[in-house]
């Protein structure tokens, strides 16, 4: 599996439960999100306005995402909602592995491109890290319908925190011969 092939099967609407805990606090803290992924043009004006940004040209990007959430935090019913847009920019030598450039709401803040890598086994192994935060995730499908994630954030001033999230389609389905592709390479 690529990059590409990892987003176009992210595509859809999802429901996503996530338990994270707080480790320097020892609290475990839970939240729910109606999440829709989809997958844009590499000329959308977004992704190349996102290029732009990162001073790289958008003819090295092999795949954009805009990813839409709406949710809960379950122990104090706060609100979530936002967007981003992910764009893709895989090593020439190696397009398993690359640059994921992210939208960033903070004008004022310096964007640091993240990396990913694809494991042998399709899971999506994403890294950043900029002056103050690391974090590193990786995102599985457990069948076409089900992605699971694990994140580790820490900072530099001492605190961290981990989460799972489950993630369950609840449309917009891709297309029939990846779906039939991912269930295979789960099931083996």
């Amino acid at each position: 599996m690529n990059i590409e092939e990892f987003f176009q099967l992210s595509a859809g609407k999802w429901f996503s439960h996530r338990t994270s805990q707080h480790l320097a606090f020892n609290q475990s803290e839970h939240s729910k999100s109606d999440i829709i992924i989809e997958t844009l043009a590499l000329d959308h004006p977004e992704a190349i306005k996102l290029c732009q940004k990162y001073e790289i040209n958008p003819s090295y990007a092999s795949s954009a995402t805009k990813i839409t959430w709406n949710g809960t935090t379950e122990k104090d019913q706060v609100k979530h909602s936002g967007s981003t847009v992910l764009v893709s920019v895989p090593n020439a030598d190696n397009p398993t592995q690359g640059k994921l450039l992210r939208e960033i709401a903070d004008a004022n803040k310096t964007p640091v491109a993240g990396r990913y890598k694809i494991d042998s086994d399709g899971a999506l192994i994403l890294s950043t890290e900029d002056e103050n935060i690391s974090s590193e995730e990786r995102l599985w499908f457990a069948s076409p319908n089900l992605r699971m994630r694990v994140n580790v954030l820490k900072s530099f001033g001492g605190f961290s925190i981990t989460s799972f999230t489950s993630e369950i389609r609840m449309g917009g389905f891709p297309p029939a011969e990846k779906a039939s592709e991912t269930a295979n390479s789960v099931s083996s």
